[in-house]
This record gives structure tokens, C-alpha cells and sequence, in this order.
């Protein structure tokens, strides 16, 4: 749990030379944001280009040097948060005094501007193109929990980078693997799992702006019929037709299987659509106070008086000057703590909430506080809150009945 109220920023630019100067005392309009579709995270800032004991902050910061975001909630060291060289340069003089007007954008960025033409023969795995993609851009890599699927023949001409990176995981997704993402942080770019995030924040009503909830069926896919390549006569086969909820309509997919990918592949492709694309969508728009940790891929808890469930951040803009942030969600279904297998006598990780004075659905309910706590109880006879929790220190206080995915 953090205080938002001891949320403090730090802004640090490493010059030419590789020295470090703090400039948050000259900064306004710092914001970061990491947006659906795009690969690098980009941020911005207004200086004002006074004349420091260095010089000018135009003569500091220049188009390609290095900056840094920093934040703290007071109970540590402050952590970076985002970073990005400088790739627009504008000063601006006005009566009054001169600005210094910049926007940044992370190690990833060179992916999404590059284009290039690439050949994967078929067998080659997730992690080994990904890779070879990084090494040729010179990327400095990190942490790789990514997907290793078999992918087949794959040609690539005159597409952008990160458009070919994010299909390869894509398409390693339909095959049955983990959905993963590419991201970067602290100079080092990682393939990690949607929802890896070791703390979950939780977000209530009371200590959010907004929260906006849409359920849609128009991009539900109900069917998904998969075909061979045509004929010389113009035909394909049917080779498999997989259904999901098909009570609302038929909508249809058709998935034609490569030269080289077999039968058993291409259903799991298949049903792989189906997984992803067969939902009903819940999407969530959330503003309120900053938690500049708060990252793109994340996985978040959303408590308001229509939902109590998870969702991953789509997309995310922190404004550093309102102390404030808006965060896009999708829906993240997550395994029962049934299916998890918790047992009594486990010691959890509460996230925080309301717990409840029995387990049938018109008890009463109390705040409580996230820490760990034990599961004393479970199944109970009421069903809406079947887990039973006591905290076993100070930092939470849940005691009594709470519901499933409430803690792990």
C-alpha cells in the first residue's frame, strides 16, 4: 500500500559527457504515457531555459541525450519510472522568459521506426527471432519470460519492426502460448507475460476520480472454420470448424492453414481466436490520483459498485503536474482461487477491500486493509464470499468472510 500523498518526482538528464544534473525545479508539463499499439513509451516535458551555474538548459539538454523520471511515495529511495532521449528539440523565446519544449521516447523506439525485410525458415521459435531482431538493432536486452513456439515460414517485406515482433507473439499466442509483451525498463528491453507484476493495486471508488465500464459484443467472434490452401480450380477444404458462443449469432473466422503447418497447429489456432476473440469485451476507463508505477501490461483490481474484478492496463498517461493519471482496461480473466488451489491454513497476500461478516450474499461488509493474512475457513455454506481470512500482522486488518480472487 502507498500514500499517494508522498507521491514526489525527480527529473535527471545525463548531458553529453555523461554527467547528471536534477532538473526538476526547472521543469512544468512532465507527463509519460505507454500507449496500445506502441512499443516505446514516450514522455514530455516544458524547462524553462534559464541560465544555470552550467549554462544555459538548452546548452545541458540536447537532441539525443539521455532523460530520466524518477518517483517516490516517501517510504523508500525513488525508483525510475520512465526514461526516453530526447527526439524533439524546441526552444522557444518569448517575452518574459524562454522555454525549452522536449519529447522523449525509450530504447524501443528505434523498432518502431525501422522498417526491414526478414525470413524466419520454418521451426524457428519465438525467443530465437525475437532475439535476432534485438541483437541486429543493437538493443540491450534483459529479462526473457517469454513464448517459444514453432512458428512456420514466415516472409517479412518492408514491414516495421515492431509490427513483425508483435506478430511473431501473436501468433505464438493462437499456438497455445502465454500472452506476452514487449517492454522496456532501466535501459534494458524484456518479453514478459501480460499481468507479471509483482504488486497489484488495487483501485476503489473512493480513491479514484472515474471509473467507466463498456461491455460490447461487436467485435465477439463465434466461429472460427479453418481451410486449406486453394486449388488451381479456385477451392480450399474445410478442414475443422471449432464454435463458441455461438446463442449470440454466427460470426465467422476463416483461418487458412499455412503450406507447412499441420492440422493439429492450426486448431490450436484456431481455438486460440476463439479464446481471445470469443469473449464479450469488458473494457474500463479509470482516472485518478498518479501511482506512477503503474505500467502498461499490468495487472490492476478494480473495486466499484458494478465490478470487483481484474483487468490489465491497455494503456497509460501519467501527468506528473496534476499529481493524476488515466488508465484503459481490458478485462484479464483470472483462475478461481478454487483452481488455484489454496487450502486453509495458507498464508495469502490480501489486496485489500471489504470483508464480510458471513458468506451469504446479504451480509454485511467492512474496509479492510491489504498484508497477508490466513485462510482459516473455506467453502463457506453462503457461497458469495466463500474464503475466510485473519490478518496475521498489523499492516492489514481483514478478519471475517471475503470473496474469490480477493488475495494470492
Amino acid at each position: 500500500m502507498i500514500d499517494l500523498s508522498k507521491i514526489k518526482y525527480r527529473v535527471v538528464v545525463m548531458d553529453e559527457n555523461g554527467n547528471q544534473y536534477n532538473i526538476k525545479d526547472y521543469i512544468q508539463n512532465l507527463g509519460w504515457e505507454e500507449n496500445e499499439k506502441e512499443l516505446s513509451m514516450r514522455s514530455s516535458f516544458t524547462a524553462r531555459n534559464d541560465n544555470t551555474s552550467k549554462g544555459y538548459l538548452m546548452n545541458i539538454i540536447k537532441p539525443g541525450c539521455l532523460i530520466g523520471i524518477f518517483a517516490s511515495d516517501g517510504s523508500s529511495v525513488d525508483e525510475e519510472v520512465a526514461r526516453g532521449y530526447v527526439e524533439t528539440w524546441n526552444p522557444v523565446e518569448r517575452n518574459g522568459g524562454n522555454d525549452l519544449k522536449c519529447t522523449c521516447y525509450d530504447e524501443l523506439y528505434k523498432l518502431q521506426k525501422s522498417q526491414d525485410n526478414r525470413y524466419f525458415p520454418s521451426g524457428t521459435g519465438t525467443k530465437a527471432a525475437l532475439q535476432s531482431i534485438m541483437d541486429d538493432w543493437e538493443i540491450p536486452q534483459g529479462e526473457y519470460a517469454g513464448p517459444n513456439a514453432s512458428h512456420g515460414k514466415t516472409v517479412c517485406n518492408n514491414k516495421y519492426l515492431s509490427d513483425i515482433m508483435l506478430e511473431l507473439l501473436d501468433d505464438a499466442a493462437k499456438k497455445g502460448e502465454k500472452k506476452c509483451m514487449i517492454r522496456a525498463s532501466k535501459g534494458y528491453t524484456s518479453i514478459i507475460p501480460w499481468g507479471g507484476n509483482t504488486d497489484v493495486y488495487v483501485f476503489q471508488v473512493d480513491n479514484t476520480q472515474s471509473v467507466s465500464q463498456t461491455i460490447s459484443l461487436e467485435n465477439l467472434i463465434t466461429r472460427v472454420k479453418v481451410v486449406g490452401k486453394a486449388n488451381d480450380k479456385g477451392s480450399s477444404s474445410i478442414d475443422a470448424t471449432l464454435n463458441g458462443q455461438t446463442a449470440y449469432g454466427i460470426r465467422q473466422r476463416i483461418y487458412t492453414r499455412g503450406s507447412d503447418e499441420s492440422l493439429s497447429d492450426a486448431n490450436s489456432a484456431a481455438q486460440e481466436i476463439i479464446n481471445g476473440e470469443g469473449k464479450i469485451e469488458k473494457k474500463m476507463v479509470v482516472q485518478g490520483p498518479d501511482v506512477p508505477f503503474v505500467r502498461k501490461g499490468d495487472l490492476v483490481y478494480i473495486m466499484s459498485g458494478f465490478v470487483a474484478d481484474y483487468y490489465y492496463v491497455k494503456s497509460v498517461q501519467h501527468n506528473a503536474d496534476m499529481y493524476s493519471m488515466t488508465m484503459d482496461l481490458e478485462y484479464a480473466e483470472q483462475p478461481s482461487n478454487e483452481q488455484k488451489g489454496y487450502k486453509v491454513g495458507d498464508i495469502v497476500n490480501f489486496h485489500g477491500g471489504t470483508h464480510y461478516v458471513s458468506s451469504y450474499a446479504d451480509s454485511k461488509g467492512y474496509n479492510a486493509r491489504a498484508g497477508k493474512a490466513k485462510i482459516t475457513i473455506k467453502d463457506g455454506r453462503g457461497k458469495s464470499h466463500p474464503w475466510h481470512l485473519i490478518h496475521t500482522d498489523s499492516e492489514s486488518n481483514v478478519y471475517g468472510w471475503v470473496d474469490d480472487g480477493t488475495f494470492d
